[in-house]
């Protein structure tokens, strides 16, 4: 009996306000930090993107070449870049909704595909690199 009257003293009432986290502020703005990381990251592999695509200027072919497969890396990239904006926007609103609910749980799947998709173009612009032709590598100008 002493355990119930503990039990039914410790739930709060219907009409009282329900107690928030002292730390909500922090983990919003913290949030909020990763947020734009996650933007920064993005707008970084955009940028990749068109630089491996535009890298043909800084190396000027001494014959006529037909475009290559550059371009599929630089789209790779332009694609994961956008992919990170989008999914950090939504994970943004998701983390934000269980703070004000107290019941964020760190989720480990972004961190596992983020870091593969980081590999994956990591290895292409290795394999992009190394099978560019090396007559070509010696007769850059750059302007």
């Amino acid at each position: 009996m002493l355990l119930s009257s503990k039990s039914e003293a410790s739930k709060p009432e219907p009409d009282q306000p329900r107690r928030l986290n002292p730390n909500r502020i922090r983990d919003h703005l913290a949030n909020e930090r990763t947020y734009l990381s996650w933007m920064r990251s993005g707008i970084a592999l955009m940028g990749f993107g068109v630089l491996i695509v535009r890298m043909r200027i800084v190396h000027p072919p001494l014959a006529a070449q037909p475009p290559g497969n550059g371009w599929k890396l630089g789209l790779a990239f332009s694609i994961v870049g956008l992919l990170s904006v989008l999914l950090s926007t939504q994970h943004y609103f998701v983390v934000r909704d269980d703070i004000e609910e107290d019941t964020y749980e760190p989720p480990d799947r972004w961190v596992i595909i983020s870091s593969l998709a980081v590999v994956l173009l990591g290895m292409g612009v290795i394999y992009y690199i190394f099978s560019f032709p090396s007559t070509l590598a010696g007769t850059a100008i750059i302007e």
